[in-house]
């Protein structure tokens, strides 16, 4: 008994991960949506004529670029568990205030702060009413989805703010030297890093994420929920602002009805790329495919003379079959995780040995 109380016990190890590399990389619905992209954009190229021409890449990235920028902080806010509906109406209050505000005299560079900061009040006023109120974020931002969209309508009527510099215009749809790249990706790709960064490299990203798998438990672990939705709201509507002043200057005309059904493609785009509706789960890269996978499916689809309202249909089934994916995921782990629970918790089937069935090989071990 001495001698096998003094025996030192076998120093325990476990594995890095608990699967290898190449699954944790590829088996993923970021390497899903990618590898979809990749198909996408190779049949296009095939079945179309000069849909891989430098110009089509150049006017597809102009396109999806409001789409982009709204998708960032709406892919924060999906993975807290909540949503912002109202995105495409502050795209169109931005508008009409950044219009009216030059209209007025005002110099183009205030009148942009001007519109910017009171669409960050927009945003902030939504946070507001579903972390201090307690409301549902779909009920707060259906309502003021119509609510803004009003103001800005009314503001303007039918009529449209059409007398912009030339400047400007230019300078949104400009090039990078001679190539065929539009200069607008600086500004995004410095606005992708941030946002990644955030998410996923800063305890406030991990905040997020807690908050989107249980509000009590990030709650208990020192995470400020109600102060983290308010600050994603706030930018949601911030950085709506901007996609409506580059909406604005690209197409040169501040309109009440700017971008309107553009949250449709957001939301599509960000569940598309993994993020799951229920919270919790999602990551950047896989939304900057969703966005990219919609934009050529939809700048495919009008080069091969498809109307608007078939492009509307096809963004729906894929919104549709985007949570549908997320469902059958999470149902399929759940399957999966009921079948590997006993071998995890240390079970052996019948053909196997266990400690009870030869206690007396074990001591000789």
């Amino acid at each position: 008994m001495t001698s096998l109380l003094s025996e030192k016990a076998p120093a325990r190890t476990y594995a890095a991960h608990a699967k290898p590399w190449w699954q944790r990389t590829l088996m993923t619905r970021d390497a899903a949506i990618i590898a979809l992209l990749v198909v996408v954009w190779t049949y296009a190229s095939i079945a179309i004529l000069n849909f891989s021409d430098p110009i089509t890449v150049y006017f597809l990235v102009l396109d999806i670029t409001p789409i982009l920028l709204i998708a960032l902080p709406m892919t924060l806010i999906i993975i807290t568990g909540e949503i912002d509906l109202s995105v495409a109406s502050v795209v169109g209050l931005s508008s009409v205030l950044f219009g009216v505000l030059h209209r007025e005299g005002v110099p183009m560079v205030a009148a942009m702060v001007l519109a910017l900061l009171a669409c960050a009040v927009a945003g902030a006023f939504n946070g507001v009413l579903v972390t201090r109120f307690g409301l549902p974020s779909l009920a707060v931002t259906i309502g003021t989805m119509a609510l803004f969209r009003g103001i800005a309508v009314g503001a303007l009527g039918t009529t449209a703010i059409t007398d912009w510099p030339d400047s400007w215009g230019d300078a949104v749809q400009a090039r990078i030297g001679d190539t065929q790249i539009p200069l607008m990706t600086i500004p995004l790709v410095v606005l992708i890093l941030i946002f990644a960064v955030i998410l996923h490299f800063t305890p406030f990203g991990r905040g997020i994420f807690a908050a989107g798998l249980s509000k009590d438990a990030a709650r208990f672990s020192g995470v400020n929920v109600d102060r983290t939705k308010l600050i994603l709201f706030t930018l949601s509507g911030l950085v709506s602002g901007l996609a409506g002043i580059y909406f604005t200057l690209r197409y040169g005309s501040a309109r009440g009805d700017n971008a309107t059904g553009l949250e449709l493609q957001v939301v599509a785009a960000v569940l598309l790329g993994g993020v799951s509706i229920f919270g919790g789960r999602g990551a950047i890269p896989g939304v900057i495919a969703g966005v990219v996978l919609i934009g050529t499916i939809g700048s495919a689809l009008r080069l091969d003379g498809l109307s608007a309202n078939i492009i509307q249909i096809i963004t729906g089934v894929l919104l549709i079959a985007a949570v549908i994916a997320a469902s059958v995921l999470g149902w399929t782990g759940r399957i999966v995780g009921t079948y590997r629970a006993p071998n995890e918790r240390g079970e052996h089937s019948s053909d196997e040995p266990s400690s009870k069935q030869s206690p007396q090989r074990n001591r000789s071990e």
